[in-house]
């Protein structure tokens, strides 16, 4: 089969998804994306780019729309080269709507399927929008949030099927999206992600590497911001550190910002946090990592007592998943996407985003007391297992949604 991949940020949500296809053998597979620093296996990347960005002084409320319709005629016109040029014409189409890179593939293949990744739905309650009373929403937040669906608006009818990893994600949409959205996660790979009690890692400044022997305590995201509970957690580090003597704090991310509003501190929410809590906290114990290798990032989860996943009510991050794979005793923020996948005493604790002492008192108890929460870590696993796992769980239901699409000659093995 043809397979046509589009994605700005290859290889994006669909990293899994492709390894499995190109390792059957038997596709052809193209990704159409903005990067060309990116090469995987057996698969072809063609790169588009935009045809039109906004002014730095566009009108507000378009400026989103005005971007993504650029990418979508720069993604358009790329793929009518990748028939007149090489001959490609794709079976199937699969890519995020989110950028506005799907919205004019019809006119390009009226007759090829398209299976769109719809991502998220803004609105000014239930989300990141005025959830944070530290970051109120402007008079006009509700025009520009109505402004920035424009795009999933104009994409639902372009697809012939959606896509959402989480119901959560997939209930932000309006009803009306709804029956042409189908759930099923990006998959995690169980088989790999496995806990081990060998595991261990060497930090520059420690005479000796780290490993479960250690009282480690874990927090991850990409950026190191508000969305993420990035303020929360460093606001729990000087309880943590004074009733555990023996902790050390390692903390995995970038000093950027992803979602929501930027620090207005030269050295960003990092500098600014660790102004405000000063030499109340012993820095000595704590680690900022920066971003990681992958691998080791497995193996820092892998050595962690307790592992913290702070979240506004946003998209679900895979570290999460991956943690409670590698049967990690997870703490994490008590909100609506969290409770899709963590069931409180039973895979994980959970405890109110905005307070944390609760962080810092429930963190303290782990470490104090871990037979009282030995079973989270093996239940988490298998929860993951059940749910979430690549191989047996998602990847079927996304070739079975595939070959809903296609004729039988065409199918998938599944």
């Amino acid at each position: 089969m043809k397979f046509l991949f589009v994605h700005q940020n290859m290889p994006g949500q669909y990293r899994e998804m492709i390894q499995w296809l190109a390792d059957q053998g038997e596709h052809e597979i193209v990704f159409l994306t903005q990067r060309n620093d990116v090469k995987l296996p057996g698969v072809s990347t063609a790169t588009y780019k935009s045809h039109h960005q906004p002014a730095a002084d566009a009108y507000g409320l378009s400026k989103d729309w005005e971007a993504a319709a650029g990418n979508g005629i720069g993604a358009a016109l790329a793929a009518r080269q990748l028939e007149a040029r090489d001959g490609f014409k794709p079976d199937i189409i699969i890519g995020h709507t989110g950028w506005g890179e799907l919205t004019f593939m019809k006119e390009v293949w009226p007759d090829v399927p398209i299976i769109g990744f719809f991502e998220y739905f803004y609105r000014t309650t239930g989300g990141l929008v005025g959830f944070d009373p530290e970051n109120p929403p402007g008079e006009h937040a509700g025009f520009f949030a109505h402004a920035r669906n424009t795009v999933p608006f104009a994409n639902i009818d372009v697809v012939d099927l959606g896509h959402s990893p989480t119901y959560w994600q997939r209930d932000r949409f309006p009803k009306s999206f709804h029956d042409k959205i189908y759930v099923s996660h990006d998959g995690i790979r169980t088989d790999r992600l496995q806990p081990d009690a060998k595991a261990s890692i060497g930090l520059g400044r420690l005479p000796k590497p780290l490993s479960r022997d250690d009282e480690v305590i874990t927090y991850i995201a990409r950026n190191m911001e508000r969305a993420r509970g990035f303020h929360v957690m460093m606001r729990a580090l000087p309880k943590i550190l004074s009733e555990r003597p023996n902790a050390r704090i390692l903390m995995i991310g970038g000093n950027e910002t992803s979602y929501g509003r930027e620090s207005t501190h030269p050295a960003g929410l990092r500098g600014e946090m660790e102004d405000e809590l000063g030499d109340s906290v012993d820095w000595s114990r704590v680690h900022f990592l920066g971003r990681v290798p992958y691998g080791d990032l497995c193996k820092i989860i892998r050595i962690s007592r307790c592992h913290i996943y702070l979240t506004m009510p946003f998209v679900l991050s895979w570290s999460l998943l991956e943690s409670m794979s590698m049967q990690a005793t997870v703490v994490a923020a008590d909100v609506e996407p969290v409770r899709e996948a963590v069931t409180h005493n039973e895979t994980g604790m959970l405890v109110d985003f905005f307070d944390p002492d609760a962080l810092a008192n429930q963190v303290v108890d782990v470490l104090a007391n871990p037979g009282a929460y030995a079973h989270l870590g093996p239940n988490a696993r298998a929860h993951v297992v059940e749910t979430y796992d690549f191989l047996t769980r998602c990847m079927p239901e996304h070739a079975r949604q595939i070959n809903a699409l296609l004729p039988a000659s065409k199918q998938l093995k599944i």
